[in-house]
């Protein structure tokens, strides 16, 4: 039997900013958290949520969100959400300020340890309430401002995906605006990322038809206008298509992800390297479409239709194009990995979350050869 839900509220459009005031009154917040990064702040987007806020000046704000989220500094960030006695966040950014602004929210009310929601551990089980959240993305790529989980790297070096209904945000707020003028780099990855999204969400097995729709419509804007928001960070309607592909990219995941992402947590926790999620999506990709070819024949002609390609055509062949053409990595060496690194990726990567839902079960051996493939 399948169990079909999409279970928030998105504002959606140019101008969409101006609904953020409105949409705190209406969730009861008195005192709003703001967690978000430092580049936001430098690019001053978070002068005109606060401006928007009315009186957004004085309310509590974490700029000192990591590129990829740490329990470290979801704690930090709790010690100032508690210490200035809020009652709700606002996650401004991309997806790591969703991510651990969707933390902060879990602690607030249902309380720590962070590790004891860990659903692999049987947490969901442990989750109680959770403090209102508010997601304002300004990137077009993770999706997090409409999805049930958030990730975090803990204590002990483990990447965790927390997945549960109660961590959708209760309003997302999607005002393409605030991504104009992204740098192509970002623009390439963060769009990648919500390409992956929409294909990964499509393969995975779950019996889901409404979100297989959803995938494929995210995944027709996405391919169709991420060359042109690369070379144009003004064009707004390239910005419309691609934050809608990444918001529909997420609604679709609702299904679950696959042994790219699995991959992508193994490699995303090192934390000396700090790489970029989107970029490891997009370089891990081609393996795993031609890992899980035998598997998903009729489904691949169904992802071709949706990206204008021909019949027959390699899928993975065209990622790679798509890759080399945006400009991203040619491979995982060319982003500070090694071989030496296979061994400890595949065995994580075997264990993750997302490995669950790939369609075809991957080995340790097999997300070893996925690996190298990439590298």
């Amino acid at each position: 039997m399948a169990l079909l839900t999409y279970l928030t509220t998105t504002h959606f459009d140019f101008g969409a900013l101006n609904l953020l005031s409105g949409e705190v009154s209406r969730l009861g917040m008195k005192r709003p958290f703001i967690a978000t990064d430092k580049g936001i702040r430098a690019a001053g987007i978070l002068d005109r949520v606060q401006a928007a806020l009315g009186d957004g000046a004085s309310l509590a704000v974490f700029d000192d969100t990591p590129g990829n989220p740490t329990e470290r500094a979801v704690l930090a960030a709790l010690e100032l959400y508690r210490s200035e006695g809020c009652d709700g966040v606002i996650c401004l950014g991309g997806g790591s300020s969703m991510d651990l602004g969707k933390a902060v929210a879990l602690l607030a009310e249902s309380g720590g340890p962070l590790a004891q929601f860990d659903p692999l551990a049987g947490g969901r089980g442990k989750v109680g309430n959770v403090a209102p959240v508010i997601a304002v993305p300004t990137t077009a790529g993770t999706g997090s401002e409409v999805s049930v989980g958030f990730v975090i790297i803990m204590e002990d070096g483990r990447k965790l995906t927390f997945a549960h209904p109660h961590f959708i945000p209760k309003v997302a707020i999607c005002d393409p605006e605030l991504t104009l003028g992204l740098p192509p780099l970002l623009t390439a990855a963060t769009g990648m990322d919500a390409i992956t999204h929409c294909i990964e969400a499509f393969l995975a097995p779950t019996i889901n038809p409404p979100a297989d729709g959803v995938a494929l419509d995210g995944l027709w804007r996405g391919w169709r206008a991420i060359r042109r928001a690369v070379a144009n960070g003004d064009d707004r309607e390239a910005r419309y298509a691609m934050m809608m592909a990444s918001t529909e990219g997420a609604f679709a995941f609702i299904k679950g992800l696959g042994a790219v992402h699995a991959m992508s947590h193994a490699a995303g926790r090192i934390e000396k390297l700090r790489l970029h999620h989107g970029t490891l999506n997009a370089v891990f990709l081609p393996a795993v479409l031609r890992f899980n070819a035998e598997t998903c024949a009729d489904k691949y002609v169904r992802l071709r239709q949706a990206m204008d390609l021909p019949p027959g055509a390699d899928l993975a062949e065209a990622i790679e194009s798509m890759n080399r053409e945006l400009g991203l990595p040619s491979g995982l060496a060319a982003m500070g990995l090694s071989n030496d690194d296979i061994p400890e990726l595949a065995s994580y990567a075997e264990r993750d979350l997302s490995a669950l839902s790939n369609p075809r079960k991957a080995s340790a051996e097999d997300y070893a050869a996925m690996i190298a493939e990439a590298m």
